[in-house]
């Protein structure tokens, strides 16, 4: 499989390679790359990616990787299934 078919957020459809080139063109931190790919900053708030956006990182930001980790985002206010079918 292809680095530029492997989507590391689903959310925004952002691909390994695109995370890839934004760190090795930016010099990017884990937030930077956040902010610049939109990685993590989905519905989802991160819950999916982060943890494998952080370890994309670690080789480039070593031990301070872990000082300041990406956040989860969580909604607002929770919406549930039958909410969300009535919008519809």
């Amino acid at each position: 499989m292809k680095e530029t078919s492997i989507i590391v957020c689903r959310c925004e459809e952002v691909t390994l390679e695109q995370i890839r080139e934004a760190i090795r063109q930016h010099g990017c931190s884990a937030r930077e790359t956040k902010l610049r790919t939109r990685a993590g900053m989905g519905i989802c708030g991160g819950r999916t990616c982060r943890p494998l956006l952080e370890r994309l990182m670690v080789p480039l930001e070593g031990d301070h990787a872990s000082e300041l980790p990406l956040k989860i985002q969580p909604p607002v206010r929770p919406v549930s299934f039958a909410q969300w079918g009535r919008s519809l």
